[in-house]
């Protein structure tokens, strides 16, 4: 016999009745019966009842024992009685009598308690992340990402990907967000970063003549942190040369849709070949966000020319000043009190926005200050444009055209959850197209790339040339999915005459670019394909599947809000003889107040 186990704790079935086995694994439960022990013997594979009785050599061991310690039990399988079959475990038809059992590690006091869905704090769980990833919950979430990966991998291969490996030592890019920095031992005052993406050497494997790439990258960002955000994080990365924007998304969708509907758990997902594109400027009108939330059927409307002249004077001054007037409807609210509209105008400043307007109706009669100034007209006019009932209200967000599109986003979002309208049994996918090449920063008072300065632009070298920069667009798209956005891609610039002209409206010279991205343009200097492709984030995908509200639910061993290891105290201090080694003196920064 095994010095084990002859089966795991999941594997026992009526079937095995009579026989003798061994099981190890972990005490997750115990009840006493009064001379009669239950004790719920638990690995992964799953739980397995074990009875210890009074003739039983391991009774008394197994009652002194505390849950969690680790044992090897002897025993024979027995059916339930058929009053005692659990039909929710896989187990629950069996029970193992045990004739003796071998303790192979004792569990000390627990900082939780695994066989219970209690919350603990998250500094607890993430100190103690060995005995958090033992709960059901966790186990599932780890399991479930580790499927994921794998059938991404599986579709990606018969897509016609090779999987390749980009390095993880790097140069640093001024471009993106803050890398996290490795001082090198040989080169003294020099670093190499950690990579924020494999985003240039997935383009250089192109170049190279690769045609489709495609890897489970694991990526750093040194940026601050939130609820779908860490600082390491994994990504299917994947390019492809000689495509087309539809070239990708026709090879992408598939992969996104299969997994989804693999481990969707019977929700419904948007078909492969169906993914709804929505070009940037139409998704910041409509929903106030370029991540826009489909299950949610509010649509935000433009009612700025309804306010030109108007009684109702702050719409008017608003309008008149170059700002605009966005609509949010709140259909059915008849019913909701006075108290539902304000508690939302209060919400609204809470998120810092000066308030957010509303009227209300009720029988086809309006009220509220906006609908007494404005007129009932006018109202009518609106609500008939807008194709609004007798029953249903109506919030507004106005100022600044940016300002107005995302506190209107937001309060798409919010009326939607107060009012019960978003379903939680589909995942809705579409891409956003055609983002703007330029913005205008007015900080800094100059144009600017607004996302991705190595996507090509709609028109080449043509648009560059002839265009306002603000009206030139690129070849870029992201994959949204319920209000997330799982990864941004573009087709890319791969000619470096256009490169140079995009980065010189943005205010970089040739020898900037030069410097900063030789390698690239140096090789798309000596022969270059088309390509073009995405990363989607694997942590947000799991997240999503296993509806868990917080990115750090599905990484195994994560880092906590403020970038800390709490169970192996990363980030630590280290000896002074290895900062000497890398050449680095610390310069401690001076306590505030000091």
């Amino acid at each position: 016999m095994h010095a084990y186990r002859t089966h795991s704790c999941g594997a026992l079935t009526a079937n095995d009745a009579g026989q003798d086995v061994r099981l190890s694994g972990w005490v997750h439960n115990k009840r006493d019966h009064g001379g009669v022990l239950f004790v719920d013997l638990r690995d992964h594979y799953g739980v397995t009842q074990i009875v210890a009785d009074s003739d039983s050599p391991a009774l008394p061991v197994l009652e002194k024992l505390r849950l969690e310690s680790v044992v090897t039990i002897d025993g024979t399988v027995k059916a339930r009685a058929e009053a005692a079959v659990n039909p929710n475990l896989p187990t629950g038809a069996i029970e193992v009598f045990a004739r003796d059992v071998t303790v192979q590690s004792r569990a000390d006091d627990l900082p939780l308690i695994v066989n219970s869905a209690e919350d603990y704090p998250e500094e607890t769980r993430l100190k103690y992340r060995f005995v958090d990833l033992r709960r059901e919950r966790l186990h599932r979430n780890i399991m479930l990402r580790s499927g994921v990966i794998a059938s991404l991998r599986r579709r990606m291969i018969g897509q016609g990907f090779t999987e390749f490996q980009t390095p993880i030592l790097g140069a640093s890019s001024p471009e993106g967000a803050r890398d996290y920095l490795v001082p090198s031992r040989l080169h003294p005052g020099r670093f190499y970063a950690l990579p924020q993406a494999p985003q240039m050497f997935k383009q250089l494997l192109m170049v190279a003549g690769f045609d489709r790439y495609f890897q489970i990258a694991p990526c750093f960002r040194d940026e601050d942190l939130r609820a779908d955000r860490s600082p390491e994080f994994y990504q299917l990365d994947f390019e492809m040369s000689f495509v087309t924007q539809e070239d990708v998304f026709t090879t992408i969708e598939p992969v996104l849709a299969g997994v989804f509907e693999e481990f969707s758990g019977g929700k419904s997902v948007t078909p492969a070949g169906s993914f709804p594109r929505i070009p940037y400027r139409e998704a910041m009108l409509k929903y106030g966000t370029d991540k826009p939330d489909l299950r949610n059927p509010l649509i935000i409307s433009d009612v700025s020319q309804h306010f030109t002249r108007s009684g109702f004077g702050l719409f008017e001054k608003i309008v008149g000043s170059g700002g605009v007037v966005r609509a949010i409807p709140a259909p059915a609210t008849h019913e909701k009190s006075r108290k539902f509209f304000d508690d939302m105008n209060e919400w609204a400043r809470r998120e810092g926005f000066a308030g957010l307007g509303y009227v209300t109706r009720k029988g086809g009669e309006f009220g509220g200050p906006i609908a007494k100034n404005h007129g009932t007209e006018g109202m009518e006019t609106l609500y008939a444009e807008l194709g609004l009932g007798d029953n249903d209200g109506l919030f507004f967000a106005a100022g600044k055209e940016k300002d107005a599109a995302k506190l209107a986003g937001a309060a798409r979002t919010r009326v939607g959850e107060e009012l019960g309208l978003i379903p939680d049994d589909r995942f809705e996918f579409c891409w956003i197209v055609d983002f703007p090449m330029f913005e205008y920063d007015e900080d800094a008072k100059k144009v600017d790339f607004s996302h991705n300065p190595f996507s090509m632009p709609q028109g080449e070298m043509e648009a560059l040339e002839s265009k306002d920069p603000l009206d030139v667009l690129a070849w870029q798209y992201d994959i949204v999915c319920n209000g997330y956005e799982l990864s941004s891609g573009a087709i890319r610039n791969h000619k470096p005459e256009i490169m140079y002209k995009a980065f010189e409206i943005a205010g970089y010279s040739r020898a900037d670019v030069d410097a900063n991205f030789s390698g690239m343009i140096e090789a798309f200097k000596l022969g270059a394909p088309p390509h073009g492709g995405s990363a989607p984030g694997i942590d947000r995908i799991v997240m999503l599947l296993a509806d868990e509200p917080n990115i750090r639910e599905v990484i195994a061993f994560p880092l906590n809000q403020r970038a800390q290891d709490l169970m192996m105290g990363a980030p630590s201090e280290v000896p002074a003889r290895a900062l000497r080694d890398v050449h680095i003196r610390l310069a401690q920064p001076a306590e505030s107040g000091s």
